[in-house]
């Protein structure tokens, strides 16, 4: 790989270990590395960073790239600069094979172009120098990002000054790389969380909205037909289909229901709810009434006999009830028993439990119940078709309504589910609030 004309391009040697700071030097690279870890995302990173490293090297614009593609690709996250002409900014991606970069990443050393004008002649294809002259600057200093022994990503320093860059500057630089980069892989980690989850929420819109029309129309066709004077066979047949139909809309309708909770939306329409058994409960059981039905199981409740009045958000202790009441349904005994009991606990809380005979659960698989995507590996929970989302949709709801939920079993007998909130969750949480600085 051709450096250039000397002067033109260089790659400066170690900093030397006798170097020594100034004392106004020394006041800001310790700011700098105090300070650096607070911050959450690239732009409060670098927004912070950028006036101070302003103070101790020339710095008319810093840009920050992150590798990807398993170190073959550059792409830029963030710009900041003293002008307003920016035309590199987030998003610009170079590969990395072929480019003068190659050494700053895989040697792990710093790069100065002193004159960026002269490179861009010799070297004509490289665009982001192409951009950068455009922009105004003149010189650059290029530097890695290492963390834990790889490159993460580089850090650029432009000046509009040709040869504003000395071996000191990389020196001073240095002194701030290993916590800079440390708090830039932590901003870039969370920035791809973020990303990752903005991608799975889409998923769960596209399953639940592009699925659900078609279903339903799929299901009442198949009931029109069963309907109609069919042979034995045909309306089985019609009868089938429209049983898959639902299964199917079971499915979405879970999918629905958790892209409403993981985008927050839930727990924003908190109202008085005046009679639960009423408003929430035998809605929620009505949803279940056909499962019920065809597995011939014994419904018996215990409910208060004045009306239980809460806060809450209806639509979604709904879904709790459904989820709690459908499980209890479909993995218990044919013909089995459900019982349901509703009680007021010290005037302060709702406590409703969901009992059915049937195989249960280990106590050993206990913590997994409630987790996402989760399904207990049990001969009698593998018989059953899910997604693993309703009881970590209910887990969710209630822990939004200030609540808990819990689950007790006997291998082989029952199983029993139990969520227990307050009546008045903005009240609870406020006390919860106040016991903290």
């Amino acid at each position: 790989m051709s450096l250039g004309k000397p002067g033109i391009m260089r790659f400066p040697a170690p900093a030397n270990d006798g170097a020594e700071f100034t004392p106004a030097e020394r006041d800001i690279i310790l700011e700098i590395n105090q300070r650096v870890a607070a911050a959450n995302t690239i732009e409060e990173l670098i927004d912070y960073v950028f006036p101070r490293l302003s103070r101790l090297l020339p710095c008319d614009r810093i840009g920050l790239s992150f590798l990807e593609e398993d170190g073959q690709r550059l792409v830029a996250h963030y710009s900041v600069a003293n002008f307003d002409t920016l035309i590199l900014t987030k998003g610009f991606a170079q590969d990395i094979r072929g480019s003068s970069l190659e050494m700053v990443i895989h040697k792990g050393v710093p790069r100065i172009i002193n004159n960026l004008e002269i490179y861009l002649k010799e070297h004509p294809e490289s665009v982001s120098t192409k951009l950068i002259v455009r922009e105004g600057s003149r010189s650059s200093m290029t530097c890695p990002l290492i963390v834990d022994g790889r490159t993460i990503g580089l850090l650029f320093f432009s000046s509009r000054e040709p040869h504003a860059y000395q071996d000191r500057h990389v020196f001073l630089q240095q002194a701030i790389a290993e916590r800079f980069a440390q708090a830039a892989d932590k901003a870039h980690r969370i920035e791809q969380l973020q990303h990752a989850n903005r991608a799975y929420l889409e998923m769960l819109d596209f399953i639940g909205h592009e699925l659900s029309q078609p279903v339903a129309s799929m299901i009442s066709g198949a009931e029109l037909l069963a309907s109609d004077e069919l042979s034995r066979d045909q309306r089985a047949q019609a009868e089938r289909i429209a049983r898959k139909g639902r299964y199917l809309l079971d499915l979405v309708r879970d999918y629905l229901d958790l892209a409403l909770i993981e985008r927050g939306e839930a727990g924003v329409g908190f109202k008085p709810i005046d009679n639960f058994v009423g408003d929430v409960f035998w809605p929620a059981v009505e949803m279940a009434r056909e499962q019920i039905d065809e597995r011939r199981m014994q419904l018996e409740c215990d409910f208060p006999s004045e009306p239980c009045a809460l806060t809450g958000e209806q639509a979604l202790l709904r879904v709790v009830v459904v989820n709690l009441v459908g499980n209890a349904v479909k993995y218990g005994n044919p013909g089995g028993k459900v019982r349901i009991g509703l009680h007021v606990i010290g005037g302060k809380h709702l406590e409703l439990s969901v009992w059915n005979e049937g195989q249960g659960f280990p106590p050993e698989k206990q913590s997994e119940l409630f987790r996402r995507f989760s399904r207990l590996d049990t001969p009698a929970s593998m018989q059953q078709k899910g997604t693993g989302l309703g009881l970590y949709s209910c887990w969710k709801i209630v822990q939004q309504h200030h609540g808990r939920i819990w689950a007790r079993s006997q291998p082989g007998a029952w199983a029993e589910f139990t969520f227990r909130i307050p009546l008045t969750p903005e009240k609870e949480n406020a006390k919860a609030n106040t016991a903290w600085p």
